[in-house]
């Protein structure tokens, strides 16, 4: 635990850093802090700091900048976030009105970009109320299947699968019962979900087709749909100065796969969430930090509304924007 000095000065140190962008001395800390400290006291506090790895010294002669984990203490414990002016809230209001899911979805994007000068994510809702009706497995050669999925609303998929093994009509045949029997008629996202903690219990014959029918499915959900806009990528070329770490982010905004997976896993989290650095566990975005918050319609969890930005951004100001555009757009889908 860090002493209630050490706290003070650590948020004081992260605050001026996000507003200059410069480290931060001894001296400065002693300016803008409360306390009466000398300057000795001050530097032996950010050398026990620097120890415990919350900040750390670009040069021997300059003075502090806050590491990922002297960020994340700053998020999760000093950081008092103020609410929005009502200038912005309005602007958020008459911007993220009811409409098509295409037009609410690409207004918060641009939304959150304008307001917060980085790059706005919102990931599209999944078309709803489909659900599994039934798969069919038929045998087309010694390792190649074609799966059929049909969907609740009417919607087929077909996949011809290459499997590692022979697997002769019987065993198709019972495999594609076993699914049928058991998860006909559950809704295509919970399965998605439930089976995750199923397969492992599951005969090896059964589990490698039934997650091949799965995701067939799920590709049923998201045709027909635009899955992720992104606004004001561009913001954020001034951010870095390494143009490999540059355009390794441009590719991962193009190719959307990964990002798409991480802002899917935030669906489930309770209100705001923030991956600093390298807690996103994607390497283009380790410079830069993610606000997320998940949006409902009709009361079900249906996409994430999000703002890419630097480490070094203002977090009281970006996260009550995100959370006040989830909520927006979870009124504006679910009137429409």
């Amino acid at each position: 635990m860090l002493s209630d000095r050490a706290q003070s000065l650590l948020k004081i140190l992260v605050e001026r850093y996000i507003v200059d962008g410069q480290p931060v001395g001894s001296r400065a800390l002693s300016r803008f802090s409360s306390l009466e400290l000398s300057p000795a006291t001050i530097r032996n506090v950010m050398a026990d700091l620097e120890e415990m790895g919350f900040v750390a010294s670009p040069h021997t002669s300059s003075g502090r900048v806050p590491t990922p984990k002297g960020y994340r203490f700053f998020v999760d414990t000093l950081l008092t976030v103020q609410p929005l002016e009502e200038v912005e809230r309005a602007q958020l209001s008459e911007r993220v009105v009811p409409d098509d899911t295409h037009r609410v979805v690409t207004a918060a994007s641009q939304l959150l970009s304008d307001l917060t000068h980085f790059a706005g994510v919102v990931v599209a809702p999944r078309r709803r109320g489909a659900a599994l009706r039934h798969v069919e497995f038929i045998r087309l050669g010694e390792k190649r299947v074609l799966l059929i999925f049909v969907a609740s609303d009417g919607e087929v998929q077909n996949r011809v699968l290459v499997t590692d093994r022979a697997y002769s009509p019987a065993q198709l045949q019972q495999a594609a019962n076993y699914i049928n029997q058991n998860y006909a008629g559950m809704d295509i996202d919970v399965l998605h979900q439930r089976i995750r903690g199923e397969l492992l219990d599951l005969h090896r014959d059964i589990s490698t087709l039934m997650k091949a029918a799965v995701e067939a499915g799920s590709e049923a959900l998201m045709e027909g749909r635009e899955d992720m806009v992104i606004s004001g990528g561009p913001n954020l070329l001034d951010i870095s100065s390494d143009l490999q770490r540059l355009r390794g982010l441009f590719d991962l905004f193009e190719t959307k796969t990964q990002l798409m997976d991480l802002l899917e896993r935030c669906q489930v989290a309770d209100g705001v969430k923030i991956f600093i650095g390298g807690e996103s566990q994607l390497v283009p975005l380790d410079e830069f930090s993610i606000v997320t918050a998940p949006y409902e319609v009709d009361g079900r969890v249906m996409g994430t509304v999000g703002v890419i930005g630097p480490t070094r951004m203002a977090y009281e100001r970006v996260i009550p924007i995100v959370d006040v555009t989830a909520k927006l757009v979870s009124s504006a889908l679910s009137q429409n």
